[in-house]
Formats: structure tokens, C-alpha cells, sequence
């Protein structure tokens, strides 16, 4: 690896390379912190991975790089799942220095992966963190977010299907009609193919003047309704109304210590 001493006398740029999705993120020489994360009301950070590959376990403020004397260094900000520099957990609040080559997971299992390295040239994705709206992974949605937008769907459906009430209904002169011909082919005193045909007549009758009606609860059409639209947001781009799984875990968390 080389050091950032090299770095300098060399004149190149830097950048923070995701390897999920081959987007570069190119590090602006004029900041001195660059923070790594999600944004939401209060919080716009430098490198926006909210629109990267399950980013739902990243932090809105996960992690910062800091510029000091042409050394960088990395600081974890007390993520939830945790932030590693070359598969090693790193402590919150600390600070660790950076070297070229150097692998960054944020969160477990190598999920959200970059590598601090020279700014390359030859590039067809390349994002400017000073900017990070112009960065447009490919928005693939986590396995996660698809089983619990599937369960939602399915939920809403037999949410519907439960309360709502399928019946039939017949008019008397079809039933009468069945009944005489029954009574006809029990006492035997006619000619028993008048019965079958006061039985088939009033099964007829019955057919076409007979009807299905259906009953629904207006409430539980609501619910199953907002049931599937939530799945199916969540199922197609991993998030409900812009919030991702991470945003709303914190939300509820809020919305419980209040």
C-alpha cells in the first residue's frame, strides 16, 4: 500500500470506490470531513448510500473520514451495525488512519463495501460526493425488504378475503316448483315425468332468477389496502413512502421512548 505522502507529491485525487455496485464516489481535495451515511430531516450527509444496495443497514450518521496534516482517517459515529476497516470492527468515536488499498464495511457481512483508493480515470459510474444526487446505482432491493413487502401483500389480501361475506339468493317460485315436482315423483299418482319436469322447471327458474350478493367491511378494506400499497413499495424499491427499513425501525424506536 502506498501512504498519503506519496499521495501528494503525485497530485491525484482520491475516492471511495463501492464494490457492490462499481460506483466511484470521488473525495472533493476542499473538505476536510466527509460524512458517510443516509439523509432524512436534519441530516444531509456528503456520501448519500441510501440509494445503494442494502443500505438499510446503514446509519443515517454512520461513519466520518477526516482530513488532518494530509493523513485520513476514519471514525466510526456509533452506527448500529457497526462500521469495519479491513474486516475489522473498528472502536465508535476513534479515530484510525486510512492507507490507499484499504477495504470499508458499513455493517456486517460485507454488504456496503468500499475501497479507498487513487481516483481512476477510465470510469462509467462515477458519483462526486460534493453532489451525491448525481450517483444512480442500480437500485436492487434487499431479501429482507422482499419477504417483509411479500408478507404485507399477502397480509392485505386475506385481511380482504376474511371480511368479506359471499351469499346466494333464490326467489320462492323456483322452490315451489321443485318442491311440487318432488312431492309428484313421492306420491306416484301422476306420471312421474311430470315431476322431473316441475323439478327441472324450478331449477331453472331458480338459475335465472336467483342471484349473488356480496358484503364488505369498509375498514378492513382500508387496512388491507394500506397493508398492500405498504408491501408493494417495499417489495419494489425497499422502502415505504421513502423511509427504508432502517429509518422506520428508528422511528418506531423514537415514537416508543416518547
Amino acid at each position: 500500500m502506498q501512504n498519503l505522502g506519496t499521495l501528494q507529491t503525485k497530485s491525484l485525487g482520491l475516492e471511495l470506490f463501492h464494490v457492490q455496485t462499481h460506483t466511484s464516489f470521488e473525495i472533493q481535495p476542499n473538505l476536510s470531513v466527509i460524512c458517510i451515511g443516509k439523509p432524512n430531516e436534519t441530516i444531509n450527509p456528503d456520501v448519500d448510500v441510501s440509494g445503494l444496495p442494502d443500505a438499510n443497514i446503514v446509519s443515517c450518521t454512520h461513519a466520518k473520514i477526516q482530513v488532518q496534516e494530509s493523513t485520513y482517517y476514519i471514525e466510526d459515529l456509533g452506527s448500529s451495525n457497526g462500521t469495519y476497516l479491513n474486516d475489522i470492527r473498528l472502536e465508535p468515536k476513534t479515530h484510525h488512519p486510512l492507507k490507499l488499498g484499504d477495504k470499508i464495511d458499513l455493517g456486517q457481512g460485507s454488504k456496503v463495501t468500499f475501497i479507498f483508493r487513487h481516483k481512476q480515470q477510465d470510469k462509467t459510474n462515477i458519483g462526486y460526493i460534493s453532489n451525491p444526487t448525481v450517483i444512480q446505482p442500480q437500485n436492487r432491493v434487499d431479501r429482507t425488504s422482499k419477504i417483509l413487502g411479500a408478507s404485507l401483500m399477502v397480509a392485505g389480501i386475506l385481511i380482504l378475503a376474511a371480511s368479506t361475506q359471499v351469499g346466494f339468493f333464490v326467489r320462492l317460485p323456483g322452490v315451489l316448483l321443485s318442491i311440487t315436482g318432488v312431492s309428484v315423483l313421492v306420491v306416484g299418482r301422476v306420471n312421474r315425468i311430470i315431476g322431473w319436469l316441475l323439478i327441472f322447471g324450478g331449477i331453472a327458474v331458480i338459475a335465472f332468477t336467483g342471484g349473488i350478493f356480496a358484503s364488505i367491511n369498509l375498514l378492513s378494506v382500508l387496512v388491507a389496502s394500506a397493508l398492500f400499497a405498504a408491501g408493494y413499495q417495499l417489495f419494489t424499491s425497499g422502502k415505504v413512502w421513502k423511509y427504508d427499513l432502517q429509518t422506520l425501525q428508528t422511528l418506531v424506536k423514537k415514537h416508543k421512548g416518547n
